[in-house]
């Protein structure tokens, strides 16, 4: 197998890993997490959104995040933050800040389900798009760069499997906005190798293969099966959730991210580097699962941490 040598993880722990959480998350804690996980080695870290607080309660303090996280105009930007955006008012709020404070990356999303896109965000594929036109190009105005998420790319749980041809027919959508980099997800954790593989080619006719990502939910236990048929095909980078953070309130039954732990620990059993220090990881999972109340998910972290004790 022709692997990558190297791959890129980002880690969506503190937006999507937190968002759905019923218990409020201090800004403080937020803050703290970003800091460990980039003291990880993480690269490329999706830390908040600016979406209606009426929607996500959780995400309400983040200009208070970002304000945590202000770096100098002079920093080399070693570290890429992302944010989510729905709309141009939540592109505006993230601009309103001092550019020390601005993120990296932007990120947008849409379904390749028309039931689903219609119960997330109340309105069509078609209308979604439309939507985030103006968002993308403020964004690039202002040279911030802008991602695409793709969501239920093999399965829906409404409208049941989904065609490759509507995540080809989505990703085309984003190009044509001026989207310049698309992650092929499977919301639902559903997904298997080759219907994987199937999505991923569909994507991979309008964006090469530097601008492709992965980012799979584990609740068939697949994610990391189908993180091995990614990489078959050449994708270098895919999203986790340190210590397995995350769901889906619209997709019943969906659990977690893949954890990133678990990730690292099988890249690097591969050869393959990612430039984060896995025991450190396992720490930070540790961490914002104390913060929780909870164990970490990821079955790497409990088998590690079981290993220090013996």
């Amino acid at each position: 197998m022709n692997l990558p040598t190297h791959v890129q993880l980002v880690d969506v722990g503190p937006r999507d890993g937190l968002q759905n959480e019923k218990q409020f998350v201090p800004a403080g804690v937020k803050i703290e997490l970003v800091r460990r996980l980039r003291a990880a080695g993480l690269k490329h870290i999706e830390v908040t959104s600016f979406v209606s607080p009426k929607w996500v309660p959780q995400m309400a303090d983040n200009a208070e995040v970002m304000r945590g996280l202000r770096r100098s105009i002079d920093d080399p930007r070693d570290v890429r933050y992302a944010v989510l955006v729905p709309n141009l008012q939540g592109m505006d709020a993230a601009l309103a800040a001092p550019r020390e404070e601005w993120p990296d990356d932007v990120v947008v999303f849409a379904s390749a389900s028309e039931a689903f896109s219609q119960k997330n965000i109340n309105c069509s594929i078609a209308e979604s798009i439309e939507r985030f036109r103006p968002v993308v190009a403020r964004a690039l105005e202002h040279g911030l760069a802008v991602r695409g998420a793709m969501s239920c790319t093999v399965g829906c749980p409404y409208e049941g499997e989904v065609a490759p041809e509507r995540v080809g027919m989505l990703a085309k959508l984003m190009k044509d906005i001026g989207v310049q980099h698309v992650g092929v997800a499977d919301t639902l954790g559903v997904g298997t190798p080759l219907k994987v593989q199937r999505a991923l080619d569909a994507a991979l006719r309008h964006y090469g293969v530097d601008q492709v990502s992965g980012h799979f939910h584990d609740t068939y236990g697949q994610a990391l099966a189908n993180t091995l048929a990614s990489l078959e095909l050449g994708i270098w980078q895919f999203d986790a959730s340190v210590a397995g953070l995350g769901g889906c309130p619209y997709a019943k039954g969906a659990t977690g991210n893949v954890a990133t732990e678990d990730m690292v620990y099988l890249l690097h059993g591969m050869g393959i580097e990612t430039g984060i220090d896995l025991d450190a990881l396992i720490d930070v999972g540790v961490y914002i699962s104390v913060a929780l109340g909870r164990e970490p998910v990821s079955r790497v972290s409990k088998a590690v941490r079981a290993k220090r004790v013996g």
